[in-house]
């Protein structure tokens, strides 16, 4: 824990934000949106989702309607209720009080913006690679790695839009690149069943493996509800520590955990 809140403190840490921190707000899940889906496309929910991964039922879905327009619309309204105050989500507020320079986000909605939207702190969103540019001076940089609502073909949710990213060349992925040289990572709200942190842990360790500069790869680390020794080994091997929490109510947990960052950090200054 020490080296992880030293490097925070020196502001040489990347944060990646998973779809576990936004559940805390409340969020619907992904099994109320194939359920939405399957409803959409007169399909009985538990029958529709037999029929494969989440990814191809959206894939499905994009082939029937002709874009996932009207599904993203339904995504952002659902997504950004105005039941869910912002100012009420002490996992966001803690991740705003670590203030990372730069945070990664697989998720596709606003909340981590409107939380520096709401502390009045300035920040610059990057989506696309128009976003790219005038990044000097920036103090936050939000990258939404798997698109955002405000820009429909950003979106990675069908299995096609996700097979292109698995090629990790688009602008964003050199972007990620560059920000990682010299950095440690920070992965949090992700599962081991979740396929994104999966394959993320898996190529940046191959773009280490194949670095001149392997040899000095900063520690990264990934917050998990549940650990086991194989899951353990095998980040270990990838070059991730993993910290784990002894409550076992994910968000709990996570804020418990973002706490005792906070509090290390406030005890050396």
């Amino acid at each position: 824990m020490k080296g992880l809140i030293e490097s925070i403190q020196n502001k040489n840490t990347i944060l990646f934000v998973g779809a576990g921190v936004s559940m805390n707000l409340g969020l619907p899940s992904w099994d109320s949106l194939l359920n939405y889906i399957a409803r959409e496309l007169d399909y009985e929910p538990e029958v529709f989702k037999s029929f494969g991964d989440a990814l191809s039922l959206a894939e499905y879905y994009k082939l029937k309607k002709g874009d996932i327009g009207p599904l993203r619309s339904w995504m952002d309204r659902n997504w950004h209720s105005d039941n869910i105050k912002i100012k009420d989500s002490k996992i966001h507020k803690l991740i705003f009080d670590l203030d990372f320079p730069i945070i990664y986000t697989t998720n596709y909605d606003r909340w981590i913006e409107r939380t520096y939207d709401h502390y009045n702190k300035n920040y610059k969103k990057i989506t696309n690679v128009g976003d790219l540019v005038n990044l000097h001076g920036v103090l936050t940089q939000i990258i939404k790695f798997h698109g955002d609502f405000d820009d429909e073909k950003s979106i990675v949710l069908t299995e096609s839009s996700y097979f292109e990213r698995l090629s990790f060349e688009t602008p964003l992925d050199i972007k990620l690149r560059s920000d990682i040289l010299g950095k440690s990572i920070l992965f949090i709200g992700y599962s081991l069943q979740d396929i994104n942190l999966r394959y993320l842990l898996f190529k940046l360790n191959k773009l280490w493996e194949n670095s001149t500069q392997s040899s000095s790869r900063p520690k990264s680390y990934v917050f998990l509800v549940d650990s086991n020794p194989i899951e353990d080994l095998i980040l270990k091997k990838r070059g991730i520590k993993t910290f784990t929490s002894k409550n076992k109510n994910p968000s709990e947990g996570l804020q418990e955990f973002l706490k005792e960052i906070n509090e290390g950090i406030s005890n050396t200054e």
